[in-house]
């Protein structure tokens, strides 16, 4: 079992807390930790099923999400997927797609916890 280290943008919460109030940035915060577990299971779930298109354009709006609340190794782990997919190399596709999963699942945790101890 591999571990991941996870970075998070905790100016970006900070920004998100500033802009939006803290009613509106914890609600915000929610929606994407939601949208993000979804689009990682999806993003697996196209991997099995090999629909590289799809699995991309997953993979492409995680992108944003993850940015959008300060999650910097998972977007940049979503970039490479697309960049792997892009060179049509299957087993790259598949160790960073995994390798998405684990800190896709360890940057959730943190940034809820981030979130409860910033509150």
């Amino acid at each position: 079992m591999q571990v991941e280290n996870v970075r998070l943008d905790p100016d970006k919460l900070g920004e998100l807390y500033a802009q939006l109030g803290e009613v509106g940035a914890e609600d915000v915060v929610c929606r994407a930790i939601e949208e993000l577990a979804v689009r990682l299971t999806h993003c697996e779930r196209l991997w099995r099923q090999n629909n590289m298109v799809d699995l991309r354009k997953n993979a492409r709006s995680l992108i944003a999400i993850a940015e959008q609340i300060g999650m910097s190794a998972m977007a940049s782990i979503a970039r490479d997927v697309t960049a792997s997919i892009d060179n049509e190399d299957a087993p790259a596709v598949a160790a960073i797609l995994f390798r998405l999963l684990r800190v896709g699942e360890r940057s959730l945790t943190a940034v809820w916890d981030q979130q409860d101890i910033t509150v």
